[in-house]
C-alpha cells in the first residue's frame, strides 16, 4: 500500500498499557457541554491506516465535518442556550453546533499524517462556548454500531 506524501509510518502503541493510542476514523468523542457522545468523521483518508481504519490528524477538527453535534449544549456560555428551553430537570439547553477553531492538542509530533502530528487518545480540544472535547476511544476496535445512550464528559462507553 502506498503511503501518503509527508507521512510516517507509525509503530502501533499497545492499547494494554494505558498510554495513549493512534486514533482512527470512527473514534468516540465527548463534550464535557454536549449530552451525547458522537465519532470523529474524516471526509477522505490521509493515505495511512491502522487495522484497516483511516488514521487521523490533528487537523482533523472541523467542526460538521469532523466533529459532529453533541447532541444538546447546556454551556451558559453559548447564546443560543442563554435563550433556550429548559428540560425536565430545569438545565437550560440548545442544539449543540460545535464551535472549534483549532487542531488537536498534543498529537505525537514524531509521527506525522499529510505533515500534520499524528491524533492521540489523549488529545483535547476546546469548543469556543467552554466546553471541553476528548476522545472517549481510539476507534480503533469499534465496529458500525450506532452509539446507544448519553453519557457525560469522561463516561467510559466500552
Amino acid at each position: 500500500m502506498a503511503e501518503a506524501i509527508g507521512a510516517t509510518r507509525p509503530d502501533v502503541m499497545d492499547e494494554g498499557a494505558g498510554g495513549p493510542t493512534y486514533v482512527v476514523a470512527g473514534a468516540i468523542l465527548s463534550c464535557s457541554c454536549g449530552t451525547q457522545l458522537n465519532r470523529l468523521k474524516i471526509p477522505y483518508s490521509h493515505g495511512v491506516h491502522l487495522k484497516e481504519k483511516a488514521q487521523l490528524n490533528v487537523a482533523d477538527a472541523t467542526p460538521m465535518i469532523h466533529i459532529m453535534p453533541f447532541g444538546n449544549c447546556t454551556s451558559q456560555l453559548n447564546p443560543v442556550v442563554q435563550t433556550g428551553e429548559f428540560d425536565i430537570e430545569g438545565v437550560q439547553k440548545a442544539p449543540c453546533i460545535p464551535s472549534v477553531s483549532t487542531p488537536w492538542m498534543d498529537g505525537k509530533t514524531d509521527v506525522l499524517i499529510e505533515n500534520e502530528p499524528a491524533l492521540l487518545s489523549t488529545c483535547m480540544n476546546m469548543c469556543l462556548y467552554g466546553g471541553y472535547i476528548q476522545i472517549e476511544d481510539d476507534g480503533q476496535e469499534l465496529g458500525g454500531s450506532s452509539i446507544g445512550g448519553t453519557t457525560g464528559f469522561g463516561g467510559n462507553i466500552r
